[in-house]
């Protein structure tokens, strides 16, 4: 059985006590919408090869590429990609040299690894893969894994961070109001590192 999507709710000062866990997609869109998160899913208009490339991948998607854009302004479209590890589609690296480069995600939380925030929003749909976005808001860490179809949309300025797992495979559609930079800030507070990460949450239980 593939991974599914999974919300798990956790209060800031005692991240052992789990709040909610569910894996329902009407609570989990009922949950996040108390903290101002939009959560939704996409169908492609037709089926993506494997490894679909960046032009096919924005073909089957776009009406709702198109869509997300006149309602909301963002004038960047980008395709953010993690590699699946040694023997994903760029090969394993050869001794001596740098690992391919990284999907703006990845960038984003090596730069980053922590908590930090965005000025404008967090706007990603998973094409495939998963990943968790753990957001802070409301005395809470909302960890929501996502998977392939999952749109989550969550405004500029919440606090969060991302985690693809040991073994990241990652595909995402992102959205960004331009083509500079996003205004990141990093908050060093070290809470990320008290939380469970990717890996614990898909893990099966």
């Amino acid at each position: 059985m593939g991974q599914v999507t999974l919300l798990q709710v956790m209060p800031v000062e005692a991240p052992a006590d789990v709040r909610l866990r569910s894996d329902d997609e009407e609570v989990i869109r009922r949950e996040l919408l108390w903290i101002g998160v939009r959560f939704g899913r996409w169908h492609a208009a037709h089926r993506l090869p494997a490894e679909a490339d960046d032009a096919a991948i924005t073909r089957a998607y776009r009406c709702h590429i198109d869509h997300v854009r006149a309602e909301s302004g963002y004038r960047a479209v980008e395709i953010a990609r993690l590699p699946e590890g040694p023997e994903g589609p760029h090969g394993p690296a050869a001794a001596g040299h740098d690992p391919p480069p990284a999907g703006p995600d990845q960038a984003l939380c090596e730069d980053c690894p922590g908590e930090h925030l965005h000025e404008e929003d967090l706007v990603r749909f998973v094409v495939a893969g998963s990943a968790c976005f753990f957001l802070h808001a409301s005395g809470a860490v909302h960890a929501v894994l996502c998977t392939a179809g999952d749109l989550l949309s969550v405004p500029g300025r919440t606090a969060h961070w991302f985690d693809a797992g040991a073994d990241p495979r990652y595909t995402a559609i992102r959205f960004r109001q331009g083509a500079g930079g996003a205004g990141t800030r990093c908050l060093p507070n070290g809470l990320a590192a008290r939380f469970p990460g990717f890996d614990a949450l898909a893990a099966p239980r």
